[in-house]
């Protein structure tokens, strides 16, 4: 039996624990190129005081390679996971979720360790955003097909594989040309079934077969999928695309609907 006198110091010191505000957890980040203290504090929505104090240093001066203490929440990777899907579950963009990762964009595997920075709008976020705007529009205040999460970053990822380094519309149009084939009767009817289908014994997409599809989406190319999804189409209802620098006569006699950048949409 606890006697009186423990019991009401027991209780102060429960008091005083259930008083203390939880903290983020610790975590490491490795300094990369062009990095400062100014800018690691903004990922991780601390104070640059804040992380000298936790790091020990006496001035500014950081450099490549170096690994500081930052205060964040740290996740468990599990079987399904991306690093789209990890940035929509804790609401940060996907940029900075790679960043704070050291670069880390490629495939991940149950049991790693992901460091979450503070959510928030980053410069490249902005500068997609002035983009899309700049090129294209949504054509429905709704979804034009349904879609789950899963779906959105499938496709996000096929955009990047094959259109990464062309125009935004480019982008669009090829998330376009999946939603085109879902609303088909020609094709299956869902965007996971659409690109991982096989015809006459072959897949569809490339991307598929080289293993690029596993490749994780840029915060552009996810963008570009949201916007064909939500009935933006530069592809003008085309449901191929190739690089035009293709040499199937049998593509290049289908009817073309626009041609973007390198690549060329046909019906």
């Amino acid at each position: 039996m606890i006697s009186s006198k423990k019991l009401k110091v027991f209780i102060a010191a429960l008091s005083l624990t259930l008083m203390i505000p939880n903290f983020a957890s610790a975590a490491t980040y490795t300094v990369q190129s062009g990095d400062s203290l100014y800018k690691i504090s903004k990922l991780f929505g601390t104070t640059v005081d804040a992380i000298k104090k936790s790091n020990g240093l006496s001035g500014d001066t950081i450099y490549p390679g170096q690994k500081l203490n930052v205060s964040s929440e740290v996740y468990t990777v599990k079987s399904g996971d991306t690093m789209y899907l990890i940035a929509k579950k804790y609401g940060v963009p996907l940029d900075s979720l790679i960043k704070a990762n050291n670069g880390l964009s490629d495939m991940i595997y149950p049991g790693q360790k992901i460091v979450i920075p503070a959510a928030g709008t980053t410069a490249s976020q902005q500068a997609t955003t002035t983009q899309k705007s700049d090129t294209t529009s949504r054509g429905s205040s709704r979804p034009v097909i349904s879609y789950t999460a899963s779906d959105l970053d499938l496709l996000a990822r096929l955009v990047r594989a094959e259109a990464e380094n062309q125009p935004y519309n480019a982008k669009v149009a090829v998330a376009a040309v999946v939603v085109n084939r879902v609303k088909s009767s020609e094709f299956a009817n869902t965007i996971s079934g659409v690109i991982y289908e096989k015809i006459g014994g072959y897949y569809q997409f490339t991307p598929v077969e080289n293993g690029w599809i596993n490749r994780p989406a840029t915060q552009e190319c996810i963008k570009a999928a949201e916007d064909a999804l939500y009935g933006a189409d530069p592809s003008n209802g085309a449901l191929f695309y190739f690089d035009d620098s293709a040499t199937n006569k049998w593509l290049w006699s289908k009817p073309i609907r626009a041609r973007i950048g390198n690549m060329v949409y046909v019906y």
